[in-house]
């Protein structure tokens, strides 16, 4: 496998040229003081020496030597615990922490492109402090002060991690079945009692101490995800002066042997009356959850983002060397025996779409970033629209990323042929990581039925019009520009297919209960592919005047035109299949399957 290199100039030109982050973030109250463009740089490139020259390195020997598990404890591959001690040593864990509590304060922004070259350079590794960074972020907007004082700290040093138990093995998606119970104390904890399966880094030897956030019902809960709550508990209680103490009730019964994500300890939870604090209020604990589970739903689309990239380096790198018959135009290399295959037109379309895909996943998932900071940060009107605006488009990113990121890493392998299928190439293993993005923190069939249902039917397509707004206005500024008309236009035409599929969606809705359900997956994917034209679209206003001159910014042009010609035309099929309605998928009785 190609050695992973971080993409920084595709990074620094998104957040400073096509996203001016540094004019957002000096407006922007609590972030004015905290991060420039030059900080922002040095953090980047501190971040991509550390993927390429510590975290990518023990990428494939984590797949082969696995995770391993014996009487209760749980044992990493080999150099991961020094990789962990280097990111810690690092403040990495720290980046996107409240200061009040030793975190830097860093944007979303900024934590988006360094979340993207962890996940590229080992998927496995990069689950740890993502799940301790989520547990952080519910502790820090939920949790009394108390808590906060005495977990953060430790947590955001990576001293402490985290983790996130809320399957059962009869309750997933459906959480408001779960059977985990709390009882109260009189000292004000909670004995939690209850079993948690598929729980990422439940169990592991990086940090002293691990804090799970579990969800839980009172003996008087009332029925459903309306009695769910939440409660830190600790694998070891802190003592009088904040450090590890007793053992708690709470222990790991297995781990999972897994398709993917090996050196990642997927573990089964066994909580025994273990001692446990209320996080948030009693029977809020879904929402204080959600927290959690939204910040992790980002971070999954772009494990996917990292997957698809490093797939992306690995083809390229093949195809360049490669050599496999001649060109169609003739001998490209006559001094060589033939030519290298990226001259066939069919390697060209699996790297372009690579390329394109890639390249609108990590625009988008910038915007996205860009929003989650103006929620946290802004004010008003603007701080309003931002919150809706994450609301509908955390979904899409989750799924999407996740979706074409799979599908960037079969291409990856299909352009390496037979060597894309042997261990030794490294390509198979990334399939086999980045399949579980498309499952976990919510499945993607899940996260299609939250868009068009929750965030779309449900108020009736007003959080849509939101984003439509921002593509119209977009349009609006650059209808005129004679040089963007190949994109500004079919980007006009597009937003107004996805308009119309919408409301009729909507009015659907209204007549039949299957209907959202039947259009769900085709409609995120719809609003995936336009969301990418908008993205591509506001590349290619800041690329064009430079892309005679510079090949860099030529490449984002003819990258985007591709996207346009070769890969927007697939809404026209979604389109239509949303169309359809439910009928078809309906009207066959379960006994005729």
């Amino acid at each position: 496998m190609a050695d992973y290199k971080a993409p920084l100039r595709e990074m620094h030109f998104l957040l400073h040229e096509v996203f001016a982050a540094d004019q957002l973030w000096a407006r922007l109250p609590g972030l004015a003081d905290t991060v420039d463009r030059d900080i922002a740089d040095a953090i980047l490139a501190e971040m991509a020496k550390l993927a390429a020259n510590t975290l990518d390195p023990i990428n494939r020997s984590g797949d082969e030597e696995g995770c391993q598990w014996q009487d209760g404890a749980v044992s990493t591959p080999g150099g991961f615990r020094e990789a962990y001690a280097t990111f810690c040593e690092g403040g990495w864990g720290a980046l996107l922490g409240n200061p009040e509590y030793g975190g830097m304060g860093m944007p979303k922004m900024l934590g988006a492109q360094v979340e993207e070259m962890i996940n590229a350079a080992n998927i496995s590794f990069a689950l740890y402090p993502v799940l301790t960074n989520g547990a952080c972020l519910a502790i820090d907007t939920h949790a009394s002060e108390a808590l906060k004082a005495q977990y953060l700290p430790k947590m955001y040093q990576g001293t402490w991690a985290g983790a996130m138990d809320l399957t059962e093995p009869h309750a997933g998606t459906d959480l408001g079945i779960i059977r985990t119970r709390a009882e109260p104390q009189d000292d004000g904890s909670y004995k939690i009692t209850g079993n948690k399966i598929f729980i990422t880094g439940g169990e592991q030897d990086l940090a002293e101490n691990i804090v799970h956030l579990v969800l839980a019902k009172l003996p008087d809960a009332p029925p459903g995800p309306r009695g769910i709550s939440l409660f830190l508990v600790p694998k070891f209680l802190p003592d009088d002066q904040g450090n590890i103490g007793a053992r708690n009730a709470v222990h790991c019964g297995s781990i999972e042997h897994k398709m993917g994500i090996k050196a990642s300890a997927t573990c089964a939870m066994n909580f025994d009356g273990a001692r446990g604090w209320l996080v948030g209020e009693v029977n809020k604990g879904l929402a204080a959850m959600f927290t959690m589970m939204n910040y992790e739903r980002l971070g999954v689309g772009i494990q996917g983002l990292g997957g698809a990239e490093r797939s992306y380096q690995n083809a390229l790198a093949y195809a360049r060397e490669r050599l496999q018959s001649r060109s169609p135009a003739g001998p490209r290399h006559g001094d060589k025996i033939a030519d290298p295959i990226i001259v066939h037109p069919d390697v060209r379309r699996m790297l372009l779409t690579q390329k394109a895909l890639i390249g609108g996943g990590r625009a988008l998932s910038t915007y996205v970033a860009q929003w989650l900071d103006i929620a946290k940060y802004g004010e008003g009107e603007e701080q309003r629209r931002a919150e809706a605006l994450v609301a509908l488009l955390t979904p899409v990113a989750k799924a999407f990323f996740t979706d074409k990121g799979l599908d960037c890493t079969l291409i990856g392998q299909q352009v390496l042929g037979g060597h894309g299928y042997i261990r030794e190439w490294g390509q198979e293993q990334l399939v086999r990581d980045v399949r579980i993005t498309q499952i976990y923190e919510g499945t993607n069939g899940i996260q299609a039925l939250d868009l068009i249902g929750r965030k779309t039917v449900a108020n009736g397509g007003a959080l849509f019009e939101v984003f439509a707004e921002d593509v119209q206005e977009f349009i609006d500024l650059h209808v005129d520009r004679e040089s963007l008309a190949e994109f500004i236009q079919p980007l006009a035409t597009e937003l107004q297919r996805l308009r119309d599929v919408t409301g009729r969606v909507v009015t659907a809705a209204a007549e039949d209960p299957h209907a959202p359900g039947a259009a769900s997956v085709e409609y995120l994917h719809l609003f995936g592919y336009v969301a990418y034209a908008y993205m591509w679209a506001k590349v290619v206003a800041v690329a064009m005047p430079s892309s005679e001159s510079d090949g860099f910014y030529a490449a984002q042009v003819k990258t985007a035109r591709f996207f346009f010609t070769r890969l927007l035309p697939q809404t026209r099929a979604l389109a239509a299949s949303v169309d359809a309605g439910s009928d078809s998928l309906m009207d066959i009785d379960a006994e005729l399957f």
